[in-house]
């Protein structure tokens, strides 16, 4: 990664690839195709009952367009995207940063913070470049149901995994 996750400010509204959202929500753009991200984002969905969190899958013309935006690899989904409060959190930042916002008890698992960033991160990185070998991988992105298609940023297409 070429930028400090946790410092880098809303810049993107000159892309114009880049649609807009209601910027008051959290938003987590995950690997649609990665049994471990998509089933998190399900886990996000079932919990946020105050429907604080929006959705968009990495494969997405939107997804593409913030790793590229955010310089990562727009094909390497090696973290979840995490874009709340005006800054961009990725790898354990972000899972943090969305644990928060689901609030108790789900905000004791922001408590990852304490270990420091490049150990949490070496170890997020670790499960990251294994994920489709430990948990698998879909053949095209997960489909959401009304709920989750209702909180979706991107337009949502199965895409052929690559």
């Amino acid at each position: 990664m070429t930028r400090d996750s946790a410092d880098t400010p809303y810049s993107f509204r000159s892309v114009p690839r880049l649609q807009s959202w209601d910027e008051t929500r959290t938003l987590i753009v995950f690997d649609g195709v990665c049994v471990l991200c998509s089933g998190f984002a399900q886990f996000v969905l079932a919990r946020d009952t105050e429907r604080r969190v929006l959705f968009a899958t990495a494969q997405s013309d939107f997804g593409e367009a913030l790793y590229r935006h955010y310089n990562l690899k727009p094909r390497d989904y090696e973290t979840n995207l995490v874009i709340a409060d005006g800054r961009l959190f990725v790898k354990t930042r972000a899972f943090a940063r969305v644990m928060t916002t689901l609030g108790w008890p789900w905000k004791a698992c922001a408590l990852i913070r304490l270990v420091p960033t490049p150990i949490a991160d070496w170890l997020y990185d670790r499960v990251a470049r294994n994920r489709y070998r430990i948990f698998g991988r879909h053949d095209v992105c997960m489909l959401p149901d009304p709920d989750m298609r209702s909180r979706m940023v991107d337009d949502v297409q199965p895409a052929v995994a690559d």
